[in-house]
């Protein structure tokens, strides 16, 4: 029932809704994330292993989500004396996390330690609602 539930969640737009029904969950679209909130700060971590942050990672905040995109470009060869061998894997991944509303997007810091990008941003606290109140219906 919980992963009925995400296909709910109101915090993903409209467009993250539809990817995710074509490219199924967040395995086929390239980068995983975590999210979870400690304390006051909310930590979206995301598994980019092999990627150099400061080339091929771009992080920023568009129409209220967080966007993380990546870039791999890696290539291997080997050669002998009678044989060669090359292999390469290449692509473009991205993922939106949908951001809290009233994020200060100037308080939002990323870091990239042994293959894992993690975003921090401060959640606002929300505004006290008004407490239930019944009505009462008049009849004519």
């Amino acid at each position: 029932m919980a992963d009925l539930m995400k296909w709910f969640d109101t915090r993903r737009s409209p467009v993250e809704l539809i990817e995710r029904l074509f490219e199924g969950d967040t395995a086929a679209s390239g980068i995983r994330v975590e999210e979870s909130v400690e304390g006051n700060t909310l930590v979206v971590r995301a598994e980019l292993p092999g990627i150099d942050p400061d080339k091929d990672v771009s992080v920023s905040v568009v129409d209220g989500a967080l966007e993380i995109k990546a870039e791999r470009k890696e290539k291997t060869e080997q050669k002998d004396k009678n044989s060669y061998r090359s292999e390469f894997r290449y692509g473009s991944f991205m993922r939106r996390v949908a951001l809290p509303d009233g994020v200060d997007q100037d308080n939002i810091t990323a870091s990239y330690r042994d293959g894992v990008l993690e975003v921090r941003t401060t959640v606002p606290e929300k505004a006290q609602q008004a407490p239930a109140r019944k009505i009462e219906i008049q009849r004519d």
